[in-house]
């Protein structure tokens, strides 16, 4: 008989985690070629499983490595594939510019390039996520970013001619090196799953849209196109596995990129989309109203990303029980749960808050289910 899936649980948490400061400044040695490989991973396993005991002693059910061994939540990633390169400050053209958050800061979303046919010569996140799995008593969670990354910064002008003459033949790579990543994790005891597709959210923006269309795409048709990839590319999960996505509009030091409700998507993102829930960004009016939720089949859950990460102010409990209710006039609540909007850290510099608020937030999140569902 299949393992039950519990996940998403009624509080849970998008991913990352301010990084504590011997973790930064280990990392910078590291960068600066004064520690080595294995002592840089030998503060990142001391920092992860400090906080995996915080997270326990919040009471989650699932926990995160922080994404402490990232610098950026999807270059890290991404380009272990060969026929992958990363471009820095690319991307202004699409209409893609962070605001908001510090104004000294300045900086376009990463874009990437594919090069040659690509290929998985090495793990990603396998051993990673053994050491996260070994280091709890609760669910190790872990999140990659979508494949849809390696295509909307860039479309067809991003990927190789020479190395893909046909799209088509770009999108079956993409899937399959993704999909044998995805078998050795489960292969490793890997059950709950994270997909970050930022880009579904930017295709909410009408900005964004309009910057699809100047690289050649269709913004109409790319939400069906991204869902289908991501459905090739978790096709051969085990029954156990659950796997949910996360969308939001942007994410580096507290500032944002995109706006606009999930109304252009919903319908794909809720019926095409072949995933088990959904971390949804709610936690300002950038995001739009819950309407678009009117689409969510039986069987799905909805994580409302009620708790902002972009600030420390704590929200009160009784408006985010409040917030519940209205969305449970458009969806069953036992369909339902709470979460942070977005990660804490999705790059090492963090937003704006300190580790208590991020604490605090968090043990908000688990107070406010507890109330509401009886549990988290």
């Amino acid at each position: 008989m299949a393992e039950k899936k519990p996940a998403p649980f009624r509080a849970d948490h998008v991913g990352s985690l301010l990084r504590p400061a011997d973790l930064l400044h280990a990392r910078e040695r590291w960068e600066r070629n004064q520690i080595s490989d294995a002592e840089l991973r030998a503060v990142e396993d001391r920092c992860i499983r400090d906080v995996v005991k915080m997270q326990e002693d919040l009471g989650l059910q699932a926990v995160t490595d922080g994404e402490y061994r990232r610098k950026l939540w999807n270059v890290d990633f991404v380009k272990k594939f060969a026929g992958v390169a990363v471009k820095e400050g690319l991307a202004e053209e699409a209409g893609k510019s962070f605001q908001g958050g510090d104004a000294n800061l300045q900086r376009s979303p990463t874009r990437f390039e594919v090069t040659g046919k690509l290929s998985r010569v090495r793990e990603h996140e396998v051993e990673n996520f053994k050491f996260t799995q070994s280091a709890t008593r609760v669910r190790a969670k872990l999140s990659i970013p979508s494949p849809s990354v390696l295509h909307f910064r860039g479309g067809r002008g991003a990927v190789s001619a020479a190395a893909y003459p046909e799209m088509g033949d770009f999108f079956t790579d993409l899937a399959r090196v993704y999909r044998e990543e995805i078998q050795a994790l489960a292969a490793a005891g890997c059950a709950y799953l994270q997909i970050d597709d930022t880009n579904l959210a930017y295709l909410c923006d009408p900005k964004m849209r309009e910057g699809a269309k100047k690289i050649g795409e269709d913004p109409d048709r790319l939400p069906s196109r991204y869902a289908n990839l991501i459905n090739e590319c978790i096709k051969d999960r085990p029954a156990n596995m659950v796997v949910c996505t996360h969308l939001c509009r942007g994410n580096f030091a507290s500032a944002w990129v995109a706006e606009g409700g999930y109304d252009p998507v919903a319908e794909v993102l809720f019926n095409e989309l072949k995933v088990d829930g959904y971390f949804l960004e709610f936690d300002s009016p950038r995001a739009g109203n819950f309407a678009p939720l009117r689409y969510l089949p039986k069987g799905k859950r909805i994580m409302l990303g009620l708790v902002t990460t972009k600030t420390g102010v704590l929200e009160n409990p009784g408006d985010l029980k409040q917030r519940i209710d209205e969305a449970a006039k458009l969806v069953p609540l036992d369909q339902l749960g709470i979460s942070p909007q977005c990660g804490f850290s999705s790059t090492v510099l963090g937003n704006k808050l300190t580790v208590q608020d991020q604490i605090a937030k968090l043990r908000l999140i688990v107070q406010v289910a507890t109330d509401v569902w009886g549990a988290v």
